[in-house]
C-alpha cells in the first residue's frame, strides 16, 4: 500500500497560473472575492489563497468556480504553463505572459481594456496605441 507523503510543497507554476485566471475573470465579471465565495461555499479568504495560488483549487471545487463564473474548469489552464515544454526566449524589454494576465487580472487593467475595446473607430485605436507607445518612450 502506497504511502501518502507529509512533505508540504508550495505552490506550482499552474497553481499560480489558475489562481490568476480566477482573479482575472472575477474581475472582468465585477464580482467580489465574497460573491464569488458565497456562491461556491466558502469563505471569501479561501477565494484570496486561491487566487493567489497559495492554496491549490481541487477539482470539484475548481468545477463550482467555473459553474459561479460561467466557464468550463478549462478556461483556467489556457495558456498554463507545462513541464518540460521549453518557452521561447523573451526578447529584451517584452513582457511575459505571466505578467500581461497579472495586469489584466487588476481593476485598473480590466477597466482600461473594457474602455480600449469600447473605441469602435479603428483610427481611434491606432492613435491610442500610437500615443502609449510615446509615452512609455518618455
Amino acid at each position: 500500500m502506497a504511502k501518502a507523503s507529509t512533505s508540504r510543497r508550495g505552490p506550482t507554476a499552474v497553481d499560480t497560473h489558475v489562481g490568476q485566471k480566477i482573479r482575472a475573470r472575477r474581475i472582468f465579471l465585477g464580482m467580489s472575492q465574497t460573491e464569488v465565495a458565497d456562491a461556491v461555499g466558502i469563505t471569501f479568504q479561501q477565494i484570496q489563497k486561491y487566487e493567489r495560488g497559495t492554496n491549490r483549487v481541487g477539482a470539484s471545487r475548481l468545477q463550482q468556480i467555473s459553474d459561479a463564473m460561467g466557464v468550463s474548469p478549462f478556461y483556467f489552464f489556457e495558456g498554463a504553463p507545462t513541464v518540460g515544454k521549453k518557452m521561447p526566449a523573451q526578447k529584451e524589454g517584452e513582457l511575459s505572459e505571466g505578467a500581461i494576465l497579472s495586469f489584466l487580472a487588476t481593476r485598473e487593467g480590466a477597466s482600461l481594456v473594457r474602455g480600449f475595446l469600447a473605441i469602435q473607430q479603428k483610427t481611434i485605436r491606432s492613435n491610442v496605441v500610437e500615443f502609449i507607445s510615446t509615452l512609455k518612450g518618455r
